[in-house]
């Protein structure tokens, strides 16, 4: 096992090397400065709230919004911030916000796509995603497999394993729970709705994240407040971390400013998904007149899941001095939760058990349209039972291997996918034109 770990570790860090940082980064610069899009987040947040239907599609612009935000919104933006301030600093909190920041542009272009170039499948569902993107508009059927192909693996890395371990490690450490139970009951809740489709998914979703959100945030905003006096500290060091590095203080072993960037990025990238490629699949599932309504729409899940969430998660591991006691993951969250007393952990469980349920039921979505994409829609039902097992798997393997095997699948799913986004933006330029700058929306 530890050779396996050290062997995932050397993969991660060479895939997510500059060239990874310059490609993701790059795109989203690009497509900000190329789109402007950020400027529009009061219009989209107001679209986003629309539950009306209409247009093509099998849900709702809120429900296709809350399903992205299920699978985004998860273990990413509790364990997965610890995870980058442990390795990176406080300096790794800068990157990852910058990284949502920007990331708007990414995720509302990758929307746009998917809805363009979507398919209605043989049982009358809509389908769409980077596959169809590479497929029908870049010609490069060969590229949309690869991506599918990664995106079919990767699930069982960021949206299933990873989100199970870490509500398994927390119910053992604060409720001593094994974690074979919690696999067993986590896996039958998981059963319970994924066997539904994207229609049940859906609906459990637009009940679920809307709760879930607001109430980890009051705990998070409740952490801040009862230190209010430090939060100018906080973000003065946060900023300052991430041009200088960290040096070692506490149990910290210290960070350069290369180390905050790269885990920074990479989390914010495993925490909002822009430029991933992930949440355009349930984007193109959405009842939309045109491209670009439901591409502003999907542009506002980056802005709650990094921007808001990301962000006030990472300063409350910063302002309550949690990162400095050498921890990391999970028990870094919950060391700075628990200055709040017993309602801290409580917070912190409900928040991390809600947030990973979630995920897991947005990803299956994700998974098993590429698997449709790869072998039809027979796989499918195959296919989520195989998910509902590894949910179970993913409650008994290390986090180190879990997190690394994440970091890798995702790279390999990014690429092609900005590929498209890039080939493709004067077709982003047109449809945002035509729909949004000329007033057609």
């Amino acid at each position: 096992m530890q050779a396996l770990e050290a062997f995932l570790g050397k993969v991660s860090d060479f895939v997510w090397g500059p060239p990874m940082l310059v490609l993701l980064v790059g795109t989203h610069l690009f497509l900000t400065f190329r789109l402007g899009i950020q400027r529009y987040l009061g219009k989209a947040i107001k679209l986003s709230f629309t539950r009306t239907r209409e247009g093509e599609g099998d849900i709702s612009h809120f429900g296709a919004l809350t399903t992205a935000l299920a699978a985004t919104i998860g273990t990413g933006n509790i364990v997965g911030v610890a995870t980058a301030v442990a390795a990176g600093g406080p300096g790794a909190v800068f990157w990852l916000w910058i990284t949502g920041v920007f990331g708007i542009a990414t995720k509302y272009g990758e929307a746009l796509l998917a809805v363009k170039y979507r398919i209605t499948n043989e049982r009358g569902e809509m389908a769409g995603g980077p596959m169809y993107v590479l497929e029908r508009g870049l010609k490069m059927r060969w590229l949309g497999i690869l991506f599918a192909l990664f995106t079919a693996i990767a699930g069982f890395g960021i949206g299933c394993s990873v989100q199970a371990n870490s509500i398994a490690e927390m119910l053992k450490t604060t409720f001593a729970i094994p974690g074979w139970i919690t696999g067993l009951i986590l896996s039958f809740l998981t059963a319970l709705v994924i066997i539904g489709g994207i229609k049940s998914i859906a609906r459990v979703c637009e009940l679920l994240v809307p709760f879930v959100a607001v109430f980890y945030i009051l705990g998070c905003l409740a952490i801040l407040l009862a230190n209010y006096q430090a939060i100018p500290a906080t973000i003065a060091l946060i900023v300052k971390s991430a041009f200088t590095g960290q040096a070692a203080v506490g149990g910290f072993a210290g960070a350069t400013v290369m180390a905050a960037m790269r885990y920074g990025v990479a989390r914010g990238l495993f925490c909002n998904e822009s430029g991933l490629g992930s949440a355009p699949i349930v984007a193109a599932a959405a009842q939309t007149t045109n491209p670009v309504r439901q591409a502003l729409v999907s542009s506002t899940g980056t802005f709650w899941d990094t921007v808001v969430v990301c962000a006030l998660t990472g300063l409350v591991l910063v302002n309550t001095g949690s990162w400095t006691t050498g921890l990391a993951g999970a028990a870094l969250t919950k060391q700075a939760f628990n200055t709040l007393g017993i309602i801290g952990p409580l917070t912190l469980s409900v928040g991390l058990l809600t947030f990973v349920y979630s995920t897991i039921l947005g990803w299956s979505y994700y998974c098993e349209k590429a698997v449709e994409y790869l072998f039809g829609t027979k796989a499918i039902y195959p296919y989520r039972w195989l998910w509902v097992i590894m949910v179970f798997v993913g409650c008994v393997v290390t986090l180190k291997v879990v997190w690394s095997f994440a970091d890798i699948a995702n790279a390999l799913m990014a690429i092609p996918n900005l590929i498209a986004l890039l080939a493709l933006n004067r077709v982003l330029v047109e449809e945002t034109r035509k729909y949004l700058w000329e007033g057609n929306s």
